[in-house]
């Protein structure tokens, strides 16, 4: 199986929100709830906002295993109406394969629109599509 690999755009454009923390777990709730409080400005539904909060606990997890030691996180948001695209990225010295069997990537790219890895430039990330379901609902 090949791996989804992209290299890491850091000229893509600025994104509407971007989010720098140490790249340690213990900042893991701070970027589950600062995805939250931007998916419930975009009207995503209470169901999918929890969705959200766990596909971005996911991708997470997978690059943080993979950062460097001292490194920060940088989530990158791009907001439009009933999407947000989130890109989450660490400095890794090497460029990981992840296992795209494992749990964490089944649950991403189930709770996902469309995910993808991105790595190259000394950084690795995920990035994720995640759409509201009240969009074209009559909302």
């Amino acid at each position: 199986m090949s791996v989804p690999s992209h290299p890491v755009d850091q000229s893509a454009g600025r994104p509407d929100v971007e989010l720098r923390l140490p790249a340690d777990s213990l900042y893991a709730s701070v970027l589950r709830t600062t995805t939250a409080g931007l998916a419930a400005r975009l009207d995503f539904t209470i169901e999918d906002i929890e969705d959200l909060r766990i596909a971005v606990g996911e991708a997470n997890a997978m690059v943080l295993e993979h950062a460097d030691e001292g490194s920060d996180l940088v989530a990158a948001f791009q907001l439009a109406p009933g999407s947000m695209v989130v890109s989450i990225t660490v400095e890794a010295a090497t460029s990981p394969v992840p296992d795209l069997d494992s749990f964490a990537w089944q649950v991403l790219t189930t709770l996902a629109a469309s995910a993808d890895i991105e790595s190259g430039s000394g950084r690795f990330g995920i990035v994720m599509t995640m759409r509201s379901s009240a969009v074209g609902a009559g909302s």
